[in-house]
């Protein structure tokens, strides 16, 4: 069977990537840590393991509720410990009285030392508290080459996970209707925009499909994908149920509020 079948052209990387990590444990009997995985990743990597292997894998991302994990393939007598994901919980102090960071700005300037965004979690904020998570193998360099983020100096301090803030998401299931599942035609039906603002949107990179900028407005949405749109939040695709009778497709989903 052709395990690339029931995936996205764009994504044979990633499943020869975890094929070669699954065959790492196989022959050498030892643990493998990957780098933080978006859920679409987290996804990827459950269906190609299965449930009933001799390879298991856990996740982990600072918290239980994290969005962002690191893998832990293992053989699977090994047991596994939150130690073992080596990861670093960072608080960001900065003059909160006199600057507002955002999160495109700790993106921004984590990106701009010139790591993977593998090596980052997930960024938490709590009306002035700013903290993320990161590699444990990066963490030395971190407190010393990030000392701006956006306009303001900062320092890090690393914090136990307990001191994590609680980041509360809300979702609300909508019904909608679109006339073809094009990513512009899709954004147009969800957001209160035109279909013109949405193919800007696109073209100026402010739209994400499964944590990936996408810059193809006919690019074909599926079931189960997340789309997120810069400024108007995020909403995933639950399940697409048919056809109405003006032959329109009628769409449940869930959108974050």
């Amino acid at each position: 069977m052709d395990i690339y079948q029931h995936f996205r052209p764009e994504e044979r990387d990633l499943i020869d990537q975890i094929v070669d990590w699954k065959h790492y444990v196989e022959n050498t009997y030892a643990p493998k840590l990957t780098d933080f995985l978006d859920p679409r990743e987290q996804q990827i990597v459950k269906t190609i393991l299965g449930e009933h292997g001799e390879v298991k894998v856990a996740f982990f991302g600072g918290t239980q509720n994290a969005e962002r994990k690191r893998a832990l393939f293992s053989p699977d007598y090994y047991q596994v410990s939150e130690e073992d994901f080596r990861i670093t919980l960072f608080e960001v102090h900065y003059p909160s009285k006199f600057v507002t960071i955002e999160h495109r700005h700790v993106l921004g300037s984590l990106m701009s030392l010139g790591l993977k965004r593998g090596k980052y979690g997930d960024i938490l904020y709590d009306e002035s508290t700013v903290q993320f998570f990161a590699a444990e193998e990066i963490g030395s360099y971190l407190s010393t080459q990030l000392q701006m983020v956006g306009k303001a100096t900062i320092r890090l301090e690393e914090i136990p996970f307990k001191k994590a803030v609680s980041v509360q998401e809300i979702w609300q299931e909508v019904s909608i209707t679109a006339s073809s599942l094009r990513l512009d035609t899709l954004i147009s039906s969800i957001y209160p925009i035109s279909r013109q603002k949405s193919q800007t949107l696109i073209g100026q990179k402010l739209v994400k499909v499964n944590w990936t900028v996408v810059e193809s407005a006919s690019f074909e949405c599926c079931e189960g994908d997340t789309l997120s749109v810069r400024g108007f939040g995020r909403v995933k695709i639950l399940s697409i149920e048919g056809r109405t009778k003006k032959d329109k497709w009628r769409i449940l989903a869930k959108q974050q509020k």
